[in-house]
């Protein structure tokens, strides 16, 4: 059975309500053979969960607010502590290049919420994400303010869209 892995760090209601909707979309009635698995990104710093959890995926649903123009510091600490081991490539410089480590051509899916911003905690996971080789398997969600119900329909509908990936 194939196996999504949602990491998120959802500190905030607006940021909670996003992951609510989307791992209820990973869990739709119409898909099958998908195991969701929900890690906190906060668990790999306690070691509730580590890069084993990554190799073990067959994709990714990532969570996330935009701090100070960053992702949280809990992704990137998921980042951090899992790069190397899941195949993540650096050029000579240090900057990430295309992988071909055992994650490579993953697909994942990304929602962040901000109150006044996304771009940059946007721009820092794609920039990591490239790195490893995985692949944008839906339009990154973004939401600034309130989260309305027109945020949750599109939290589910990015759930559901990359669980379906996984489970082809």
């Amino acid at each position: 059975m194939a196996r999504l892995l949602v990491i998120h760090h959802s500190p905030t209601a607006a940021v909670a309500r996003l992951t609510d909707a989307a791992l209820a979309g990973t869990r739709d009635d119409a898909l099958e053979a998908v195991e969701v698995v929900e890690r906190r990104a906060l668990d790999f710093a306690t070691g509730a969960a580590s890069h084993e959890d990554l190799l073990e995926a067959d994709g990714y649903l990532l969570g996330t607010p935009a701090n100070f123009g960053y992702m949280s510091g809990a992704l990137k600490h998921v980042f951090d502590s899992t790069f190397l081991q899941v195949g993540g490539a650096l050029d000579a410089s240090g900057g990430g290049t295309e992988s071909d480590g055992a994650t490579r051509g993953r697909p994942f899916g990304l929602y962040v919420h901000g109150r006044y911003d996304t771009t940059g905690a946007v721009r820092s996971v794609l920039s990591i994400v490239g790195a490893l080789g995985w692949k944008q398997g839906y339009e990154v969600l973004e939401v600034m303010g309130e989260v309305e119900d027109r945020h949750r329909e599109q939290a589910y509908e990015l759930g559901a869209t990359v669980a379906a990936l996984v489970a082809e």
